[in-house]
């Protein structure tokens, strides 16, 4: 075994490491990824998507050397022995957010009542998998509470990232869209008017943990180490990581 670092490896491609992670994380991974690979040899290689599915994916057999998930499915698979448990370290909290075409003035949503008002002017709605991603789960919720699930307006997407892409690309001046705040900041075409109102406010933690049959488990480890260093807090706070682990 040739170790990092090592005189053998100077003519050698990046190490890779490979991630499985909720698409909160993906603009993170996009501000503080490039620095761990040039650091560390390496070359992170992050798949995307909601929570549920990417540990879906996990639990298949899919190689990974790193999970970012929210903290009850890290949780989960930290005591089924798929993740080491001594690894699991939080990154902060994401809140759920709405967001509109962009250029659109923006409105204000202080609660259930103005949020209602907007969801029923809208021509579509776009968000994530009402069965598998954090957002779409909860908001799916938020829309039978308000009587808002009228299925003709929703347009429902496999995550996140790209619900709020597909809303970009359609550029209907009257569509609403909702998701995770981390995935409306990183789409251009959308822009983030405001965050879910009490009472359907969703504040959601985002965890990692190295993968317990990773083969790079050191590589791994520092990964999560570098994510989650006190020095990169406002680098997750522009990512959208408002509150700082614990």
């Amino acid at each position: 075994m040739t170790l990092p670092g090592c005189a053998s490896r100077v003519n050698s491609g990046p190490e890779p490491i490979r991630l499985l992670s909720g698409g909160a994380a993906k603009g993170l991974l996009e501000r503080l990824g490039p620095a761990f690979d040039q650091a560390n040899h390496a070359r992170v290689e992050g798949e995307f998507g909601a929570v549920g599915a990417m540990r879906d994916k996990l639990l298949a057999g899919e190689d990974a050397d790193v999970m970012i998930l929210s903290k009850p499915l890290i949780d989960e698979l930290a005591q089924s022995g798929r993740v080491l448990a001594e690894t699991v370290t939080p990154l902060g909290q994401v809140k759920t957010g709405v967001c509109l075409v962009q250029g659109r003035p923006k409105v204000e949503i202080r609660d259930g009542q103005d949020l209602r008002k907007l969801l029923s002017t809208a021509s579509a709605i776009y968000f994530p998998d009402p069965k598998k991603a954090t957002a779409g789960i909860h908001f799916m919720k938020v829309l039978k509470a308000l009587g808002m699930d009228d299925a003709s307006r929703l347009r429902v997407y496999p995550d996140g990232a790209v619900a709020m892409a597909a809303m970009a690309r359609a550029r209907d001046p009257m569509a609403v869209g909702c998701t995770q705040i981390t995935e409306i900041l990183i789409t251009p075409g959308v822009e983030l008017t405001g965050l879910l109102p009490p009472p359907f406010e969703l504040s959601t933690t985002y965890v990692a943990a190295v993968v317990a049959a990773s083969r790079r488990k050191r590589l791994a480890r520092e990964l999560i180490a570098h994510l989650a260093d006190p020095k990169y807090a406002s680098q997750r706070q522009q990512a959208g990581f408002v509150q700082e682990p614990v």
